[in-house]
């Protein structure tokens, strides 16, 4: 049972324009916040979503003895843009063709000034998209962002990371239901069983499976149970406009917005912690490498293990959470 408060809401934006072009109609942002803001206002974490991720899903690191503190800290989670809960692809016939971090990262800015009239954050924290949010947040508000915490992301989609998105996007646009463009005449059942099989091969290491860890931690019998219960099963609840739409976020992910990526992390002012995991496949150590020289305040300090991308979110993994926890904290401190 939660000892600290709760509180969710939605903000509404109106027509929102996005900055590759179109607008998304009568916007809607909803988002979750839990402990209590100070008066001084300076108790503040944004903690924006992953893929596919509610404000629901990320409570699982929130607690006294969890990644985020909400005793000691205000933490904000936004709803990104199509994940069912904001404005999402799925329930909107002319959803735009693309939704930046950007433009997620400026609707949860208004956010802040809108709901409660916070100035400055004390950290964002952000696991694989919502890592991404986090740099595009230090670099999109300088003067505002104190720390960003950067758990198995980039700041520039990697293009090895971009053929695996543009293999789960050629799943969805093969689905006989697909009308072009991320739509979909209905959800296509066997397209997304498909989706989760290949995302399957990408979410954990190649160790993770050579230790058949699916068995002897996850307690699945088999590998088919495996991947019919924790994927297939998982992506079913999802609508494949959305997985789309999130999809085209993640792949064009930019800080510099294909300009000048070393003088993009160069401008930024916050101290950022870079939490790779030594064995993702989607955020590469040596991404996070390449961009801590030009970072004016930075750590990198992978995860250590064989979880894969998984290690990033660690609920239910007690070395890994130790491993998160103890350094963010570290980093909350400093």
């Amino acid at each position: 049972m939660r000892s600290w408060p709760v509180t969710e809401g939605v903000l509404e934006l109106g027509d929102l324009e996005v900055e590759r072009g179109g607008v998304i109609r009568d916007a809607r942002l909803a988002w979750q916040a839990h402990g209590t803001l100070n008066a001084a206002k300076d108790n503040v974490i944004v903690h924006p979503c992953s893929y596919t991720a509610t404000h629901d899903d990320l409570a699982e690191l929130i607690g006294p003895d969890l990644v985020l503190d909400p005793e000691r800290w205000f933490i904000v989670v936004p709803d990104m843009f199509s994940n069912g809960l904001s404005s999402s692809a799925a329930d909107i016939e002319d959803f735009p063709a693309l939704v930046t971090a950007g433009d997620n990262v400026r609707a949860q800015r208004r956010l802040l000034d809108e709901q409660w009239g916070i100035d400055q954050v004390a950290a964002v924290h952000g696991f694989s998209m919502g890592a991404i949010q986090a740099y595009h947040w230090a670099s999109l508000f300088p003067d505002t962002v104190e720390r960003a915490i950067v758990v198995c992301g980039s700041a520039r989609t990697a293009p090895h990371n971009k053929v695996f998105l543009s293999g789960l996007l050629r799943i969805l646009e093969a689905a006989p239901e697909h009308l072009g463009g991320g739509r979909f005449s209905a959800e296509p059942v066997a397209a997304l069983r498909a989706f989760g099989h290949v995302y399957a091969g990408w979410g954990l290491s190649q160790d993770f499976y050579r230790e058949e860890l699916w068995r002897t931690v996850l307690g699945a019998p088999d590998l088919e149970t495996y991947l019919r219960d924790d994927w297939e099963a998982g992506f079913a609840d999802c609508r494949a406009a959305n997985l789309y739409a999130q999809a085209m976020t993640w792949s064009e992910a930019d800080i510099s917005l294909g300009g000048d990526l070393p003088a993009a992390l160069a401008a930024i002012r916050a101290r950022v912690l870079l939490m790779p995991s030594e064995t993702d496949l989607y955020f590469r150590v040596a991404d996070n490498a390449a961009e801590l020289p030009h970072l004016a305040s930075a750590e990198l300090l992978p995860i250590p293990g064989i979880w894969g991308h998984r290690a990033g979110s660690p609920a239910g993994l007690p070395d890994e959470l130790d491993f998160v926890r103890t350094a963010v904290r570290r980093w909350l401190d400093a």
